[in-house]
């Protein structure tokens, strides 16, 4: 009887473009792995590749993943691991031919390839001021590349995900169909792609761990797609069942969690401590993937200008109206097509030290024509410096504006998307989008059930962080919040307690917005979606937190009536 393949190791180095340097290395000299994946692409990295091809054609790609392989394509070539990565942006195949050119001067021996036919931009006409448009393949391309004999991937824009679907499909032979299988790999996958987050990182009760320094994680993928979640020994942080969950909220919806290999089912999802520092990750269900793939647009939306008035102790709220009607005067001529105030009153009374006596007025104005925002913003703040409240100063000096740019998703028909492998002989294989039958000969299971709610019984005052964790993200320009319990009694009442109009209570900048509530009881949390709260995506800045990365620490932080028992 032949036995099963052994599990696949497959960790992780980038979360983002802009991540640990040395991840790199760390992952590679820190433990046994067979791939190692880097995702460096977010939809405002896009659009900061876009303005660099604008500028060379030649580049387009996250030049960091070059440089980190200066002192690590050897290694990982001795050591066996193959390299998989969305580093090559915009211009994967100018990324391969450098990697390739960095393998002859160090005198390594390494098969590139690459996947391309993300690149739209060309297809059709997005409308003006598009930079980039870039539909999200899946792992089949990747696939290809692997079986074709690729020491090192390189993609453009793929799924997250797709980093470990890929070279799990590789590796175990699955077929575009095993949904369940596949199911699995893409929760690995999304449970590792933000890298140190399953680790500790950004996590609700970091006091528990020790997080100066977190290692990367790796999951160790099993034939039928379970996996178990887990760092290189001796590395800082933790994976526990906390750390996964709340990285396997992060920037979700619904239950079903579409992408263009399967539909992951997210509330078939079970976790189960597995020992110090691993998770088993299993029971993960899978259904056909949609038969479009999201196509992410980016363009330039405008121009943007900001100034930060600093409001120093007494009147603050009579400071802050004399320098509004001040600059206010200042823009009747030509006013923006935006103008927004915010006070922050972040001063304290009868301070010991000067910071926390002062409040902060932001002005933040957005125009398509830079002049509206330009000079005629920032001349006007800088005159006041002798004319206006008393303490005047500004945060800094006041600027000629800033470009900000918009991300748009739209669905393309995934049969028009030229998806293909170009393997390391430089021969190119046209990759089908997956299977997207009709019917799967399998009956969709039905919601589960809440809980029943704790019985009546004494309440205290509290934050909603006592009792439960939270993980908040971008999704364009809507926010996601993701909410769990610590433990069945506190699930029973949040269940039932934190709906949607509780929400908009606590948090009053959405009370006029469209919420989803998503339940997920078998991770014993609630998903919202929280539509419009980042106006037009990250880029266009329209909030202080633009891509939401707090606002589940601001809800922890908001009171409510919780039950005695849970405290």
């Amino acid at each position: 009887m032949t036995p099963p393949p052994r599990p696949l190791r497959i960790g992780n180095a980038s979360g983002f473009y802009g991540d640990r340097f040395d991840a790199l290395r760390e992952m590679l000299t820190g433990g046994p792995l067979d791939v190692l994946t880097g995702d460096y692409l977010a939809e405002l990295t896009m659009l900061i590749l876009g303005r660099d091809r604008a500028k060379d054609p030649a580049r387009g790609y996250a030049t960091t993943f070059l440089r980190q392989l200066e002192d690590t394509l050897g290694l990982a070539m001795e050591r066996g691991v193959r390299l998989v990565t969305n580093a090559g942006g915009l211009n994967p195949a100018g990324l391969a031919d450098a990697i390739r050119e960095l393998a002859e001067r160090l005198g390594i021996g390494c098969r590139v390839a690459h996947v391309e036919g993300d690149d739209l931009l060309g297809a059709r006409d997005w409308g003006a001021g598009v930079v980039t448009a870039n539909a999200y393949l899946g792992g089949a391309g990747i696939t290809a590349c692997l079986r074709g004999g690729a020491d090192v991937v390189v993609t453009g824009r793929v799924t997250d995900a797709a980093l470990v679907t890929g070279p799990a499909a590789a590796h175990f032979g699955w077929a575009a169909d095993d949904w369940d299988a596949l199911a699995g790999a893409v929760v690995a996958g999304h449970v590792l792609e933000c890298g140190t987050q399953a680790t500790g990182g950004n996590y609700s009760f970091f006091a528990e761990h020790d997080v100066r320094r977190p290692g990367f994680p790796l999951a160790e993928i099993h034939p039928d797609g379970s996996s178990v979640i887990t760092k290189h020994p001796h590395t800082g942080g933790a994976v526990t069942v906390g750390t996964v969950t709340a990285q396997l909220l992060y920037e979700t919806a619904g239950a079903r969690y579409p992408g263009p290999d399967v539909t992951a089912r997210l509330d078939s999802v079970r976790l189960a401590q597995d020992g110090p520092d691993r998770v088993r990750v299993h029971g993960v269900r899978g259904e056909a993937p949609p038969r479009t793939l999201k196509t992410g647009l980016t363009r330039l939306g405008g121009h943007r200008n900001e100034v930060v008035f600093v409001l120093t102790g007494l009147d603050i709220e009579a400071k802050a109206a004399l320098v509004r009607d001040q600059m206010e005067g200042a823009m009747t001529k030509r006013r923006p097509a935006e103008v927004r105030w915010t006070l922050s009153r972040t001063d304290h009374p009868d301070a010991a030290v000067q910071e926390e006596a002062s409040a902060l007025l932001r002005l933040v104005v957005r125009d398509r024509d830079p002049a509206a925002v330009g000079r005629v913003i920032s001349g006007a703040a800088v005159e006041l410096a002798l004319a206006s409240y008393p303490g005047f100063h500004v945060t800094a000096p006041p600027g000629k504006g800033s470009p900000y740019g918009v991300f748009e998703a739209v669905e393309t028909p995934a049969d028009t998307v030229p998806h293909s492998a170009v393997l390391p002989d430089g021969s190119r294989l046209s990759v089908p989008p997956a299977p997207t039958p009709a019917a799967m000969g399998r009956v969709p299971e039905p919601p589960l059930p809440l809980p029943p709610p704790l019985p009546p019984g004494p309440t205290r005052r509290a934050p909603l962080g006592a009792v439960a964790g939270a993980r908040s993200g971008d999704k364009g320009g809507s926010a996601n919040i993701g909410v769990w319990a610590r433990g069945e009694a506190a699930w029973r009442w949040l269940a039932h307690t934190l709906t949607t109009d509780r929400l908009r209570e606590l948090l009053p900048e959405a009370a006029e917005l469209n919420i989803t509530r998503h339940p997920l009881p078998r991770l014993r949390a609630l998903n919202f979606v929280v539509d419009g709260l980042l106006g037009e995506g990250v880029a266009a800045q329209a909030r202080f937190d633009p891509q939401a990365k707090a606002v589940g620490e601001w809800l922890r932080s908001r009171h409510l009536d919780i039950p005695e028992v849970l405290l």
